[in-house]
C-alpha cells in the first residue's frame, strides 16, 4: 500500500438469497459490479450468500451445497475482482474432504488471486442455527490480509460477539475488519426481543472498533427464510465506533463509506489500550473458567 493511499472506499452488500445457487451467485455478482462502479476499493458479500440459511435444520442433503477452494465460486469471484480491479470478501461453505467442511471467507486481490481464506472459529448452535453439524472449527487462526490499500481481517458472523477474535485479529495487524454475516430474527421472538438483539448486535462490533482502533465492516443478508427474519442493517463504523454507513432493515442495499486509514494511528495515539494491555496478567485468558 502506497504511503500516499490513506483514503479507501468499502462496499458491503446486503442481499437477499434464494433456493437457486445460480442464481443467487449470478445476483452477487451483478452487486459487487454495481459497488465497483460506485467507487469501492474493498467489497464484501454476506455470509453463505450462494444459498438459502440451510443451518436452520440438520439435513445430510444440504452438504451438497459444499464446494472446493479454489472451485467454481472462488473462480467466479476471481474473474469479477480482476475484471473490476477490486478486492472481494467473499463466503464459502467449504468442502475441504469428504466429510469435513467449514464455513470460510476467502480474499480475492485485484489480480484475481487468493491471498487469504479464514475459516470460521465459533461455531454456533442455538434454534435454527445448527452450524455445528455441518462446519468444522477453524484452524487458521486469526489472521490479517495485505491488500493493494488495506491490511484487512476477516472474521464470520459468530465471531462477532467474541472479543478476543477481534483483538488478536487487529493484533495482527488488520486495520479494517470484515463480518460477513447471516444474523436475524426469530419470529416468535421478535416483538419482545427484536430491537434489545439487534441493539446488542451492533453494540459488541461498535465496542471491537473502539477497543482495538479499527474500522469494523458488516454485511448481512435479508429475508425472511423459514421462521428467521434476517434482519439486514449492515453497517461500518469508524475506529471511534461511529457509525458512518448504514443500510436498512428489510431491503437490498449497497453502502459505500470512505475510510481514512490515518483514523486507525490518530484513534490510537489518543485512546491508547493496545499500549496499556497488561500482557503478563491476561495468561488466564486460555482457560475455559478460572478457579476463585
Amino acid at each position: 500500500m502506497s504511503a500516499k493511499c490513506h483514503s479507501i472506499s468499502v462496499g458491503l452488500v446486503q442481499m437477499r438469497c434464494t433456493a437457486q445457487p445460480a442464481a443467487n451467485l449470478k445476483h452477487a455478482l451483478a452487486l459487487v459490479a454495481k459497488a465497483a462502479q460506485r467507487g469501492a476499493h474493498i467489497v464484501c458479500l454476506p455470509e453463505l450468500f450462494r444459498s438459502l440459511y440451510f443451518c436452520q435444520s440438520e439435513d445430510h442433503s444440504q452438504f451438497a451445497l459444499a464446494e472446493s477452494i479454489p472451485g467454481p465460486t472462488t473462480t467466479a469471484l476471481s474473474h469479477a475482482a480482476r475484471k473490476h480491479r477490486i478486492t472481494i470478501i467473499g463466503s464459502i461453505f467449504e468442502k475441504r474432504s469428504a466429510g469435513l467442511y467449514h464455513n470460510t471467507a476467502v480474499v480475492i486481490d485485484p489480480r484475481g488471486r487468493l491471498i487469504g481464506r479464514y475459516r470460521k472459529m465459533h461455531i454456533p448452535d442455538d434454534p435454527l442455527y445448527y452450524e455445528k453439524f455441518y462446519f468444522t472449527p477453524g484452524d487458521l487462526g486469526f489472521q490479517s490480509f495485505a491488500t493493494p490499500r488495506a491490511a484487512i481481517g476477516t472474521l464470520i458472523c459468530w465471531d462477532q460477539w467474541y472479543p478476543e477474535a477481534a483483538r488478536l485479529t487487529a493484533l495482527k495487524g488488520a486495520q479494517i475488519i470484515f463480518y460477513p454475516t447471516a444474523i436475524g430474527w426469530h419470529l416468535r421472538e421478535k416483538n419482545r426481543f427484536g430491537a434489545k438483539q439487534y441493539d446488542a448486535w451492533v453494540t459488541i462490533q461498535r465496542a471491537h472498533a473502539i477497543a482495538n482502533g479499527v474500522f469494523v465492516a458488516v454485511p448481512n443478508r435479508i429475508g425472511l427464510e423459514g421462521t428467521v427474519q434476517f434482519w439486514g442493517g449492515s453497517f461500518v463504523c469508524d475506529p471511534f465506533g461511529e457509525i458512518i454507513a448504514r443500510a436498512g432493515h428489510d431491503t437490498e442495499e449497497i453502502i459505500i463509506a470512505k475510510c481514512d486509514l490515518r483514523n486507525v494511528e490518530e484513534t490510537r495515539q489518543h485512546w491508547p489500550f493496545l499500549r496499556d494491555r497488561r500482557i503478563d496478567a491476561y495468561t488466564g485468558i486460555t482457560h475455559r473458567l478460572l478457579d476463585e
